[in-house]
């Protein structure tokens, strides 16, 4: 399962989660499955949501069972 900091960072930033869908044209519910691991993105999104919440992908998302702390 792929696990994520998209939630923790959209807040930082003050974004709902229609902002940041906005952003990276993609619907609110989208967003809303994103961060409850429920959905994976494409490569494309990723990016996306990567520039747009200023950090990598790899900080972003990563493999459950990976400690973050470790990465």
């Amino acid at each position: 399962m792929l696990k994520n900091r998209v939630k923790e960072l959209r807040a930082r930033y003050g974004f709902t989660q229609s902002d940041l869908g906005k952003r990276v044209d993609v619907t609110r519910q989208t967003i809303a499955f994103i961060e409850k691991g429920e959905f994976s993105p494409s490569i494309t999104l990723a990016l996306k949501l990567a520039h747009s919440l200023e950090t990598t992908v790899d900080d972003l998302f990563w493999l459950e069972g990976e400690d973050y702390d470790e990465k």
